[in-house]
């Protein structure tokens, strides 16, 4: 390409050698064109062929993506004379701390957009031309369209607005909303997220919740807590008509403090137009995050959570040169910190948790900033939890594959200067109320191994996926295997010797219930099979209370009771025997009258239309347990047993110079 060639022209002339190229039989690959077009291109492109071929994968970009953005170059040096040019590329030197920043100025401002939740231009824009952040470098011009934007952020045009009150003072005025419930549970088990906003400030507060009763208490602490931080006093509270606002306990609570409620007419959220707004706006930035790294739908609340801190530092129409956290908190906010939400990271291990020739590092996703910690919040993808982290390096670029990728051990030495409690745990199984607690750091003298938890490898699963057993789901699926049937036989003798049931005719006045069979496979120690179990259990669940059984309750022992025992047993070297009542339950007698049907494979021939009337109990009835209790009482009672007073399932029985105890 000549030096006083336009690109246009160039790029024209390279595409129909490559068309004449190809009619000769020759093809080149996309990727072969990309590479021929960046070497060939004039000097004043070396800038930009530069940050494309160590920000870009030159294997995968396809040939129009590098020529829009040599395009946008050409356009960019037409505009800005030399010098400007200079600046622009001198500001993007790539520091230890941020690899990310090897762009042109367009480049940086779009990653900067993406870092901002995908925050509008013109906001990001206001944030550096007005200085309201600092950290924040130069914001060229978006000569492109977000496509995650348009997707996550499409809506109705608005309707028109009428001037209102403004609050003049914080926490004179604060509106409130609950969005949800979303139809996945987020990681932390929460259906729900609550919002407080500032009407003086702007300032947003976020709250998780399981179910919309938790209001009323998330609303004392987050009182309690704004009022402490400002200095000043909720004086009202505006909401929407909803039973989490307009309970009683709510509203005396409001008449207690003097605090003035404003509820909005019924079917008119535009009275609650703020919290409204804040939450669709909440909801688009959480989408549109969450669909650029196209995490899974469970990372929502997390989303939420990251979008609510990064409004927080974004300035919005209802104040004038400043953000909602310097307006609140009378501190200009930094946002060098700020990185793209769902990024693949690498987090440092702490050396008292790994051995010299372990991992230094584990690949983790970032989903958000520490709220009590100063530090990143990323998921494990090996331990599925989610941890607060000082030192992570970060891949911006990237996507991590959560239907295909498997997790990579990735050695990457960083220097900490503090390594001790700089990383928090977080059990993300658990409901959210569970606060974060420092990861207990123990020696390798205390602990035989400390190398973290795997995930297992793909074909440990497919083997024990193969040596797992298969129990069958019902009659159909175990008649055919010849160890089921003779499983099953041995449950019907076992319930005729018992002489549980009797033949009769179906009552016209009694109802009947079903019955089905159960299967379970029972192992030895070493896995092997012991033996096939079949249970006849009968459907409980159709048992109506007061005709089919009255009382339920059976006592069952404390674990402190069997503890005791065998720590007395263990001090006195008493000895302890271990006994299984085989099929206990059947032991019980009824005192009401239960009819079931016959079970399957087993109805008796010319008497179909009969059912069994039991004499005794089956598993399944709910007053089972409660019979087998007054059998086995009333039987140790006849043998001399005395029942203890304070442990109903205790017995003792007591000899001149012996003893014995039954739990």
């Amino acid at each position: 390409m000549h030096d006083d060639e336009s690109l246009s022209g160039y790029v024209t002339k390279l595409l129909e050698l490559v068309n004449q190229m190809k009619a000769y039989g020759e093809e080149l690959t996309e990727q072969r064109i990309v590479q021929k077009l960046l070497i060939s291109l004039s000097r004043e492109y070396d800038s930009i062929a530069e940050v494309i071929e160590e920000t870009k994968d030159t294997e995968t970009i396809g040939v129009q993506e590098v020529i829009g953005s040599l395009k946008s170059h050409e356009q960019r040096l037409q505009r800005h004379n030399e010098r400007v040019t200079e600046k622009a590329f001198s500001s993007l030197n790539v520091s230890s701390k941020d690899q990310s920043m090897k762009a042109t100025i367009e480049e940086s401002t779009w990653y900067w957009h993406r870092r901002f939740g995908h925050l509008n231009m013109q906001s990001l824009k206001l944030l550096q031309q007005q200085e309201l952040v600092y950290g924040l470098p130069e914001i060229g011009n978006a000569n492109r369209i977000c496509q995650d934007c348009a997707i996550g952020k499409s809506h109705r045009e608005a309707f028109g607005k009428e001037k209102i009150w403004r609050a003049s003072l914080p926490l004179e005025l604060v509106h409130s909303d609950v969005c949800g419930p979303m139809q996945t549970t987020s990681i932390g088990g929460n259906k729900y997220f609550l919002t407080f906003i500032d009407d003086c400030t702007r300032m947003c507060w976020v709250y998780f919740m399981q179910f919309k009763s938790e209001v009323f208490n998330i609303f004392k602490k987050f009182k309690a807590m704004v009022e402490l931080q400002s200095g000043y006093k909720l004086k009202k509270l505006r909401s929407d008509r909803g039973g989490e606002y307009t309970s009683a306990e709510f509203l005396q609570f409001c008449e207690e403090i003097g605090l003035e409620r404003q509820l909005t007419v019924a079917y008119s959220p535009q009275q609650n137009g703020v919290a409204e707004r804040k939450n669709r706006t909440i909801v688009e930035m959480s989408k549109t995050m969450m669909k650029e790294k196209k995490l899974p739908y469970k990372f929502w609340g997390e989303a939420v959570n990251t979008a609510v801190y990064i409004r927080n530092r974004c300035p919005t129409k209802a104040l004038d040169n400043v953000t909602p956290f310097e307006a609140f908190s009378g501190r200009k906010p930094g946002v060098k910190h700020l990185r793209v939400f769902g990024s693949i990271c690498f987090c440092h291990v702490p050396n008292q948790l790994r051995s010299k020739l372990e991992d230094a590092a584990v690949k983790c996703i970032f989903v958000g900033y520490g709220k009590c910690e100063k530090g990143y919040r990323v998921y494990n993808l090996q331990t599925n939890k989610i941890t607060t982290s000082r030192s992570v390096i970060f891949d911006e670029n990237s996507l991590w594959d959560w239907d295909t990728q498997t997790v990579d051990s990735v050695t990457i030495q960083i220097r900490s200067s503090e390594e001790e409690h700089e990383e928090t745990m977080i059990d993300i199984s658990s409901p959210p109320q569970v606060t974060t607690a420092a990861t207990n750091v123990t020696s390798p003298s205390d602990s035989p191994s400390s190398t973290p938890v795997k995930l297992r490898d793909i074909t440990e699963i497919y083997a024990r996926c193969n040596m797992s057993i298969i129990e069958p789901e019902n009659f159909a699926e175990a008649s055919k295997d010849k160890a089921w049937q003779k499983a099953m036989e041995a449950e019907m003798d076992m319930i005729e010797k018992n002489e549980t049931w009797e033949l009769v005719d179906r009552p016209s006045d009694k109802p009947v219930i079903g019955v089905k069979w159960v299967y379970k496979t029972k192992l030895n120690l070493d896995g092997s099979i012991q033996k096939h179990k079949a249970r006849l259990v009968v459907k409980g669940y159709a048992q109506k209370p007061g005709i089919d059984f009255n009382e339920t309750f059976a006592p069952v022992a404390r674990l402190d009771t069997i503890r005791t025992l065998i720590a007395l047993a263990a001090q006195k070297g008493w000895k302890l025997y271990q006994l299984d009542v085989k099929s206990a339950f059947l032991n019980g007698v009824l005192k009401k009258e239960v009819y079931v049907d016959q079970p399957d494979g087993f109805i008796t021939t010319n008497y179909e239309d009969k059912v069994y009337k039991l004499k005794k109990a089956l598993y399944g009835l709910k007053q089972a347990p409660r019979a087998w209790y007054e059998e086995i009482n009333a039987y140790l009672v006849s043998c001399g047993y005395v029942r203890s007073t304070s442990e109903a399932t205790l017995y003792c029985k007591t000899k001149e110079d012996s003893g014995t105890l039954i739990v």
